[in-house]
């Protein structure tokens, strides 16, 4: 009788204990319960692009020359100043006029003779080398200012080859200035040949927009490659092993 109520009373110890080490464990369990969210999958336009760097420049810069040799009478331009087509950039007078001008006007004033010469901007854009300033004697010939065309900037980016029937696909692109804004621009030239090293080809990209932008600015133009439309989750609900080879997703 002894032995039967120690060993009852044994069984009972042992009772109590697993009783507190299962409750223990059933609160450990409701600690550790991650919170998750429910997301719905959403069919969405995927795409992939083809990042390049394009340079700003102007493709024709033309050289207004002297027409006469003589002096520089006048002259209000200045570098980086904007000059539109047919405004005038010098007044020549020849050295003959300077020293027989008046005289002969004198003997006769149906010659009219002033041996004054205007230069015209052949077209409209900014200048940008100013070689003389009013004093100056020039040469027949001699370059007096450059000046580079307006309607001649783009940007010019280099393709790969590899990559040339991507620019038939996309005549219109996205072009991302270094100071966050993004202009609409167009594919206006194809230069024929290649460079020999890269194997890339220039390609000049009209840009639709007024704003002034400097040369040589680089910024980032993007081609499409690959666009289909497909089921899409947002990244957070994508599992993925350690080596990031195997991704699932939890339903």
């Amino acid at each position: 009788m002894k032995i039967f109520v120690n060993l009852l009373v044994f069984v009972m110890i042992l009772s109590a204990c697993g009783e507190k080490k299962t409750d223990q464990n059933i609160g450990e369990e409701i600690k550790t319960i991650t919170p998750v969210s429910v997301t719905n999958p959403q069919k969405v336009d995927l795409k992939e692009d083809l990042i390049l760097n394009a340079t700003s420049t102007y493709l024709l810069k033309i050289s207004v020359k002297a027409p006469i040799n003589g002096y520089i009478q006048n002259s209000s331009i200045k570098i980086g100043q904007f000059v539109s087509k047919g405004a005038s950039l010098f007044t020549l007078k020849t050295k003959e006029a300077e020293s027989l001008g008046n005289t002969i006007n004198k003997l006769d004033n149906s010659f009219n003779f002033t041996g004054i010469s205007s230069v015209k901007s052949p077209v409209s854009g900014f200048i940008t080398i100013l070689n003389h300033q009013t004093g100056d004697y020039v040469q027949d010939g001699e370059i007096l200012v450059e000046i580079v065309d307006k309607n001649s900037f783009g940007f010019l980016m280099n393709v790969p080859y590899e990559n040339h029937q991507l620019i038939a696909k996309n005549k219109n692109l996205k072009i991302s200035l270094p100071d966050g804004r993004i202009l609409d621009g167009v594919v206006s030239q194809i230069m024929p040949g290649l460079d020999s090293i890269s194997q890339t080809q220039k390609v000049l990209v009209k840009v639709n927009s007024s704003i002034n932008i400097p040369e040589n600015l680089i910024a980032n133009i993007s081609i499409t490659k690959k666009q289909s439309s497909n089921i899409s989750l947002p990244k957070e609900s994508v599992l993925a092993d350690e080596s990031q080879n195997e991704f699932w997703i939890m339903k």
